[in-house]
């Protein structure tokens, strides 16, 4: 019996000398690639011990030859849409994205200059490499002089023509799908090619195998994968299979890898070939079944650079040592502008510990490189021709969106309505019962229908479960596919895979016309999609300083969130993954959410929306939930959520303290259970419900203070359904934080059972709440007649602010 691959819709193509003619385009990009060679090696002698020389050089030629001939794009305008884009998943190969855009801007000022960028911002110049590695803060001489860009150790969209920020353990392929859906699902079939660069190592992260079954399923024919096989990482020398040879870290070749996820593969078994390079990429191009495809380049990691395999992969030359200038290209070494010479021992720069000296060698080596270009304008006006080539293609498809392509502005209009303005179909009954994910479903149903469908939804196999299926409502049912059901809001993101969908949905947002919503357990896509959201986050940054435009959100639902969730145990009834994302990020990056009634959840997501954060994550519990009727029960009504933090319920007389909610199981139980109880008492306190930290901080600092006060702070008790840490914000006081409550209050982790047994074994009822506040309020009424200032201070506050209680 013999075991074969079921027939697939992708197809295997191999790539050897056919024995035709030489390919004009080979000599120069020779050319150039020994010029590329020579500036990876100066990077790394000029920015030891930093960046990555192998991968960079084994990658350079099939780079040169997507930039210079395989890709429609427009050389003087880096952000068109409609434009092919090139997206380096393998961010440890930034040293030769930089080497590789400069000396394309090199050639442009050389022998093209009427195509460079009018603006210095869309250029990396030969200059920027002077900014290799080096924080924005740097001061040396030529750095500021020269107007260097400072260039981030992997890639940013700080770098023109870049839309993401990866190389953090395979969200970089994640992600760069992303784009290629985005491309997709807005311009149909004649949409951008996206064109990844990875090598096999990246294929080895989990996020990349869901990732790679997602583009075959989903049929995402504009992703072209260009593998840079050259067997070397970190620690290897055999990452992968090769013919009867078993890899150290895989059992499989990546053809094989991409064969099963049906992918069209075209396998060069000489990637250091260019001619059979540029065969390759134009048989992918040529590609037209519907599948992505990968190009297979076998490879050797630092070919040429006197360090090879695994020991070139961030590791290189001494500086200025023998083997430097020998992997240096003759017509470098030769030039008649000198290299800087170094003393023995290098003294002068004292062994590269002097910046202003090693900054000043640096610049003149570039200069050389620089002099080698000018000395063969040839090369660079044949280069230069190509790129005008290749913009004149991109005219000529005069891509659009395709009819019915998604509007995600109308989302935005929507949101910037205000919460207040509850749209049809999201008003509730109070009375009535639904699940706050079931009301955070219809939300992005009314995204998807007023901006016709700019919300593409994903979910851990859980998309009725998390309710993230309404998104849906209005649209074909069924999984996305490009061809054959494209309609479709839902994707089927590998299955069980909140690492890939989180990615996904990132690189979708970052093209910009697009929301992802990828919901799973908070227990789990908290902290699995925790690197994707802050990459999306740092993405959106870079973008920002550079181009001056809002922040693209993607959404993470966290749902089934909190105790709650009680019957499936521990594992996933768990309050930890607030404290992963709240405050966590730098300001306006990420938005978290936590409505802990129904109503609240339109006008929160219609505040974050309109905030355009990079990251929003609501937190929605699973089990439905009472309507209330605000009003009667004395509750502020639900569209105060949307400033963050709120007074929920005021003291009807000054209070006798100040307790802070956040959480929906938690503020049930106070509402419904311990507020009657602490009334019966007499006992009267202000009551806060937190809904997002990070709302409340985009307010005023006066209207902060008015809606909190620091009196208050000072003095308040907290209840969470989250971890303590949470709370820290709200509760400033010893006193406040020793009284408050939270889920891991006992010492331990909380057993299964129906949500109301955790809520009671965590001492988080409504009856253990109103014991709490009681001998909270007792402690504090001791304190008033000791004399304690805060409490004095807080109790001055309220009664000066008693006008506003009714």
């Amino acid at each position: 019996m013999t075991m074969s691959f079921e027939p697939r819709r992708g197809v295997f193509v191999e790539v050897r000398d056919d024995g035709s003619p030489p390919d004009p385009l080979v000599p120069p990009l020779l050319s150039l690639d020994a010029v590329y060679r020579s500036l990876c090696a100066l990077l790394y002698n000029y920015v030891p011990t930093s960046g990555h020389p192998g991968g960079s050089i084994s990658s350079g030629r099939f780079v040169a030859a997507l930039l210079f001939e395989a890709m429609d794009y427009d050389v003087s305008r880096p952000g068109r849409t409609d434009a092919d884009l090139v997206s380096y998943a393998a961010g440890h190969k930034a040293m030769g994205l930089y080497a590789m855009w400069a000396l394309r801007d090199e050639v442009l000022r050389v022998g093209a200059p009427d195509l460079l960028p009018a603006s210095e911002a869309d250029r990396l110049r030969l200059e920027d490499l002077l900014g290799f590695r080096r924080n924005p803060a740097a001061k040396t001489p030529l750095f500021t002089q020269l107007r260097a860009r400072a260039l981030d150790g992997h890639p940013t969209p700080a770098t023109p023509f870049l839309r993401l920020a990866t190389g953090a353990s395979g969200v970089g392929v994640a992600s760069s799908f992303g784009l290629a859906l985005g491309a997709l699902d807005t311009y149909g079939a004649d949409a951008p090619r996206v064109h990844v660069v990875e090598g096999e190592g990246g294929l080895t992260p989990g996020r990349v195998a869901e990732a790679v079954a997602f583009a075959g399923t989903a049929g995402l024919s504009n992703l072209v994968l260009h593998l840079d096989w050259n067997q070397s990482s970190i620690d290897s020398d055999r990452v992968a299979r090769e013919g009867a040879v078993p890899g150290e870290y895989v059992a499989w070749s990546p053809t094989e890898f991409f064969h099963l996820h049906d992918w069209n593969v075209v396998f060069v078994p000489d990637g250091l070939d260019l001619a059979a390079i540029l065969r390759a990429q134009r048989a992918a191009l040529a590609l037209d079944n519907g599948q992505p495809t990968a190009v297979v380049y076998r490879t050797k990691k630092g070919f040429g650079y006197g360090i090879e395999g695994r020991a070139s992969h961030g590791a290189g030359h001494k500086l200025c040592s023998e083997g430097f200038y020998a992997a240096l290209l003759p017509a470098v070494r030769e030039s008649a502008l000198a290299l800087p010479a170094c003393e023995p021992g290098n003294t002068r720069c004292g062994a590269g510990s002097d910046p202003v000296v090693v900054e000043e060698c640096f610049w003149q080596s570039l200069r050389i490189v620089r002099s080698v270009l000018e000395e063969n304008r040839d090369v660079a006006e044949e280069l230069g021709g190509k790129l005008r080539r290749a913009r004149e293609r991109l005219d000529r498809r005069s891509r659009k969106p395709r009819s019915g392509a998604p509007r995600l502005e109308a989302a935005f209009e929507a949101a910037a309505g205000g919460g207040s303005q509850v749209p049809e179909g999201l008003a509730l009954v109070p009375g009535t019962e639904t699940t706050l994910r079931g009301q955070l479903g219809k939300v992005l149903g009314h995204l998807n229908a007023v901006s016709g469908g700019a919300v593409l939804v994903a979910a851990a196999d859980l998309l009725g479960s998390t309710s993230v299926s309404e998104g849906n409502k209005g649209f074909p049912p069924g999984f996305f596919h490009a061809r054959t059901n494209p309609g479709s809001r839902l994707l089927a993101v590998g299955g069980i895979c909140e690492d890939a969908i989180s990615g996904v949905l990132s690189g979708l947002a970052a093209f910009g016309a697009h929301v992802g919503a990828g919901s799973s357990y908070g227990a789990f896509i908290a902290p699995l999609g925790h690197i994707a959201a802050r990459l999306h986050a740092i993405g959106n940054q870079a973008r920002e300083a550079v181009t001056g435009e809002p922040y693209r959100p993607m959404v993470l639902i966290c749902a089934h969130a909190g105790l709650k969730t009680g019957e499936d145990g521990p594992t996933h009834a768990d309050p930890q993954p607030l404290q992963l994302l709240q405050e966590n990020f730098p300001p306006r990056t990420m938005v978290t959410l936590t409505p802990w009634e129904p109503q609240e959840v339109w006008p929160l997501m219609a505040a974050a929306l309109s905030a355009r954060p990079a990251v929003i994550a609501p937190f929605v519990t699973r089990p439905p939930e009472k309507v209330l009727d605000r009003a009667a029960l004395g509750l502020a009504p639900a569209a105060d959520a949307a400033r963050g933090l709120y007074l929920l319920r005021a003291a009807r007389r000054p209070p006798d303290g100040v307790v802070v909610l956040q959480e929906s199981a938690v503020t049930y139980a106070f509402v419904e259970e311990a507020l009657p109880l602490l009334l019966a008492a007499g006992i009267e306190v202000d009551v806060y419900s937190v809904t997002s930290a990070e709302l409340f901080d985009l307010l005023p600092a006066e209207e902060r203070e008015r809606v909190y006060p620091e009196s208050a702070a000072q003095v308040a008790m907290g209840i969470t359904g989250f971890t303590k840490a949470t709370l820290y914000r709200w509760i400033r006081s010893d006193l406040g934080r020793a009284r408050s409550l939270h889920p891991y209050q006992r010492g331990h982790f909380l057993g299964s059972g129906q949500g109301a047994a955790v809520v009671a074994e965590a001492g988080l009822d409504g009856a253990s709440q109103a014991e709490a506040v009681t001998r909270y309020v007792e402690n504090l009424r001791a304190r008033r007649l000791s004399g304690d200032p805060l409490v004095r201070a807080f109790r001055e506050a309220s009664e000066t602010a008693a006008p506003r209680r009714s």
